[in-house]
C-alpha cells in the first residue's frame, strides 16, 4: 500500500477560486477521507471531527480568518485504512466529536491519535493537500500553505 503523506497544492486552489480566510483540506485521493482538526481557544484545547471528505474535493475545517497559529490535523482513510498522522497526541472519538481538553484521552473515554503539526505564521488562511504518494522511503509530511 502505497504511503500516506500531506503536501501543498496552492497554485491550483489559488487559480480555482477567489482569495479567502479559513482552514481548508483537499482529498487528492481517490478514496473517501476521514478528518480531525485540533487547535488551541481561548478556553483550552480543543480537537473536533470528524469531516468526510470526497475524494478529488475539498472541505473547509474552520472558516473565517484563522485565531492560532498552530493547527493539528489528523486523517484516515476510509477505504483503504491508512492514515496522515504525527507526533503530537490529541484525543478522538468513533463519530462526531468535539472534545475539549488533550489529556487523559482513554480514561475520559476517548481514543488517542496522533496530530500532525501546521505552523501557518499567522496567515488568515491555510490550506493541506492530503495525497497518496508512492511508497518512496517515506517521506516527511510536508507544510501546508497560505492559501491567499
Amino acid at each position: 500500500m502505497p504511503l500516506l503523506t500531506t503536501v501543498v497544492g496552492l497554485a491550483a486552489m489559488v487559480a480555482a477560486s477567489p482569495a479567502r480566510a479559513d482552514f481548508r483540506v483537499c482529498n487528492a485521493t481517490q478514496n473517501l477521507v476521514g478528518v480531525g482538526i485540533g487547535y488551541r481557544a481561548k478556553a483550552g484545547w480543543i480537537t473536533e471531527g470528524w469531516w468526510h471528505i470526497e475524494g478529488s474535493s475539498c472541505k473547509t475545517l474552520i472558516e473565517g480568518p484563522l485565531s492560532s497559529r498552530f493547527y493539528y490535523l489528523y486523517a484516515e482513510d476510509a477505504e483503504r485504512g491508512g492514515r496522515w498522522d504525527g507526533p503530537i497526541n490529541m484525543c478522538v472519538a468513533e463519530k462526531e466529536f468535539k472534545i475539549a481538553g488533550v489529556a487523559d484521552c482513554v480514561a475520559r473515554g476517548f481514543q488517542r491519535a496522533g496530530f500532525q503539526e501546521y505552523d501557518t505564521g499567522e496567515q488568515a488562511s491555510w490550506m493541506v493537500q492530503l495525497t497518496d504518494d508512492p511508497a518512496t522511503g517515506g517521506a516527511p509530511a510536508a507544510p501546508g500553505t497560505n492559501s491567499q
